[in-house]
This record gives C-alpha cells, structure tokens and sequence, in this order.
C-alpha cells in the first residue's frame, strides 16, 4: 500500500493533483478541499489510498492520516465505494460526518450527491459503531468544535480551488459569481452546495470566456 506521496506539485485539474515522486508524476484523486491547499511548483505531502480493481489502479489523497482513515471506513458499509466516500468527504470534514453519524442526522448525510434518504438511514445504521465520536472531545463542546471545524463556506473552496488551478483571483471570483443561482437553488433544496460540481460549472464558465 502506498501511505503517502511527497514532493512537488506538477499538475493540478478540477478532481486531480499530479505530484512528482523520485522522477514519476504520481496521479492523485483529490476533492476540491484537498486541490485548494495545493499549488504548482510548491511542495506537498498526501495522505493516500490506493484502490485495486481488475481494470484499474486508483490512488486518493488526503489532506491529512485522519481523513484518509475515515475514506476507508466508508467504505465498508454496503453500496460505498470509493467514488461516493470521496465525495462525502468533499462535502463534510471527518469530524463532521462523525458528528453526524452519531447524532443520526439524516439530512447531513443526503447533502452529499448520490445519497438519498433511504441510502442515509441505511448508511447511520452501518457506521454508527464504525466511526466514533468527533476528536477531541464529547458532549455539546465536541459538538460545536466540530460545525467549527467543517468545510469553509462554498464560495472560499470554490474560489480556492480555482486561484490552486491557474487562474487569476478576479477570473475567479467571476465565475464564481456566474454560478451562484446554482449553488443558491442546491442550498435551498439540500442545505448545501454541491462544490465539485460548481467547480466544474465553474470551469465552464470561464473555458468560454477565453
């Protein structure tokens, strides 16, 4: 198992990072929290997971050990596979969905795209052992470090992840203005906004700019 990558940053795109290791640019998957610490030419560490399939060698990366550990306990409650934990991290800190697992809030658990209702109730049951409390503390006070703790408001990540890509902070801050009908319409429905898909909505906007 590959446990980390570190080395300079060669590439980064809207779901991946490419760090050079010894010579070899290594491919990682990242969500946009991960991408927005990341910039070109400077030095990173990631936490990784590399997934095996028939076809396929797939290596995930983190910002940090503790999230990667929590992307692999995901991944054994039935129906999660590696896609869909990555994207319940790209919607809530580790600690977030430990809050939420152990609160047994529903509605934090179908904020992440390809969870439906049904899907959450199932998944609270499955990793309510598995997870844990949030670190650090318990109680209300553990409670309140971790809401603290979450994901930054979308339009942070979002104009991060962009400035991390190459673009200029006024591009950026452009195209995130061009996609806030939509993020506003996904907060009122789900109570949030879905950033990966932003960040390609985003990217859109600005491809047709240029």
């Amino acid at each position: 198992m590959i446990a980390f990558v570190s080395g300079p940053v060669a590439a980064l795109a809207p779901t991946t990072a490419v760090v050079e290791v010894g010579g070899v640019g290594m491919a990682v998957q990242c969500t946009p929290n991960t991408l927005a610490g990341l910039r070109v030419g400077e030095h990173a560490r990631l936490a990784t997971s590399l997934v095996v399939r028939e076809d396929s060698l797939t290596l995930y990366g983190f910002a940090d050990d503790d999230e990667r550990q929590v992307f692999e306990l995901l991944q054994t409650a039935s129906g999660v596979g590696p896609r869909l934990a990555q994207a319940m991290l790209g919607v809530h800190s580790p600690d977030a969905l430990r809050l939420a697992v152990s609160t047994g809030d529903e509605k934090a658990l179908t904020a992440v795209p390809g969870i439906g209702k049904k899907g959450a109730q199932k998944l609270l049951l499955e990793l309510k052992d598995k997870l844990g409390q949030p670190l650090g503390s318990s109680g209300l006070v553990g409670q309140q470090r971790a809401v603290a703790t979450g994901p930054v408001p979308w339009t942070e990540q979002l104009t991060a992840a962009l400035v991390g890509l190459g673009y200029a902070s006024r591009e950026a801050e452009e195209a995130v203005a061009a996609v806030t009908p939509q993020a506003e319409a996904a907060l009122a429905e789900t109570g949030s906004a879905p950033v990966p898909q932003l960040l390609r909505a985003a990217l859109q906007t600005l491809n047709r700019a240029r």
